[in-house]
């Protein structure tokens, strides 16, 4: 086993979603270089050494298995990929992300690659003050003085602002954030199979619609006529119910609620499946209870092709969805683009898989993930 190493980290950004880039950055972090344990309050300050816009600073600390050299390959590469070109000259420029090493253990690295305690962080203090918030009494090893005595013996006079947003660890540390997320979709779109990841990898509570046990489907694929009234009332009644019953009640041990399908879409499928009487009368019924069921934070519609829905309904092999007409999926589609259309921007979320393998392939997952994690960071920061 591989020795962990206590590091702390100085992140810096002046240029585009700010905050968004600072964010991203630690979750990736997490991910690619160790357990990030603890992330400092932003701070706003003047670019220092050039003009440019202001910058957004904070510090973290880092439970990392590599070693120093290590540890600064992955970050210079992932200052590459949010697209800084460190200048040869070694001056200074705008850029999206900037990360230093601060402190690595209490070794002290002098090598043409590295130095280790930064050189100048005693004279920062964008690096002082962030550092001091979580870590006051850290000792500057060749200094000999601790990160609160550096701070006021600090001749940086530039003005720093503490800004009130939080950021996070971790990916599961945002989406605990969030109350109640909804992922939607078309028969055989992957939206229960997506639910059931997601809730598993970020502590979700898990609410799954209970279509197997309602009679009337079978039944309602062979004559539609028939039997579309009773299956759309006892879809919206049993809907109605689980998420009265389960979204209210609290689960301690669950980060937040999570689940494959939004009552609204009772109506959606109503709309295709009644006649125009019938239809009337079920959407006074719905508007009865839509209104006092609890709305999702925010809505993920997955999107496919007919195509690849009928080919998913195949593989999946359920005997009474085998004569889906594709007719039928095209207007299930069109009516769940009509609802999405009248949700707010910010709560709403179109995930394309038409290229896609979430389950087969982890970067097509992490793919998912990474739109869901800049939705909810662009919800919380709209900067």
């Amino acid at each position: 086993m591989k020795t962990k190493h206590l590091v702390y980290l100085s992140l810096g950004s002046n240029l585009g979603k700010r905050l968004a880039h600072l964010q991203k950055a630690i979750f990736q972090l997490n991910s690619r270089a160790g357990k990030v344990l603890a992330v400092s309050p932003v701070y706003q300050n003047p670019a220092i050494g050039f003009k440019g816009d202001d910058f957004l600073n904070l510090c973290l600390s880092i439970l990392t298995p590599f070693s120093p050299n290590e540890l600064l390959d992955c970050i210079l590469q992932l200052e590459k990929e949010f697209g800084r070109e460190r200048n040869l000259d070694g001056t200074y420029s705008s850029r999206a992300l900037d990360i230093d090493i601060i402190y690595f253990d209490r070794l002290i690295i002098n090598t043409p690659e590295l130095t280790i305690p930064h050189p100048k962080m005693h004279e920062r203090k964008f690096v002082l003050k962030p550092l001091s918030d979580f870590v006051p009494q850290l000792y500057h090893p060749i200094l000999q003085k601790d990160t609160r005595n550096l701070l006021q013996e600090c001749r940086d006079k530039s003005p720093l602002k503490r800004l009130d947003f939080k950021l996070f660890k971790s990916r599961r540390e945002l989406f605990a954030q969030f109350q109640f997320l909804t992922i939607e979709g078309t028969i055989g779109a992957g939206k229960t199979t997506l639910t059931q990841q997601l809730a598993a990898d970020f502590n979700g509570k898990l609410i799954l619609e209970r279509f197997a046990d309602n009679a009337f489907l079978p039944k309602f694929y062979e004559d539609q006529a028939r039997y579309a009234f009773p299956l759309e009332m006892s879809f919206l009644a049993d809907r109605y119910q689980q998420f009265s019953e389960d979204i209210a009640q609290f689960d301690l041990f669950k980060d937040f609620v999570i689940s494959d399908y939004d009552v609204s879409k009772s109506l959606i499928f109503a709309n295709v499946t009644l006649q125009k009487d019938e239809f009337e009368l079920y959407r006074k019924m719905f508007n009865l209870m839509y209104k006092e069921i609890k709305k999702p934070d925010l809505y993920v519609y997955l999107y496919q092709s007919t195509e690849r829905l009928l080919a998913n309904i195949t593989k999946r092999g359920r005997s009474y969805e085998q004569n889906i007409e594709v007719t039928y999926l095209e207007k299930i589609n069109e009516g769940y683009f009509n609802f999405i259309k009248t949700l707010p921007n910010r709560n709403k979320l179109i995930i394309n898989l038409e290229d896609l393998d979430f389950v087969g392939n982890a970067e097509d997952y992490e793919t998912i993930l990474t739109q869901l994690e800049t939705k909810l960071i662009d919800n919380n920061f709209f900067t």
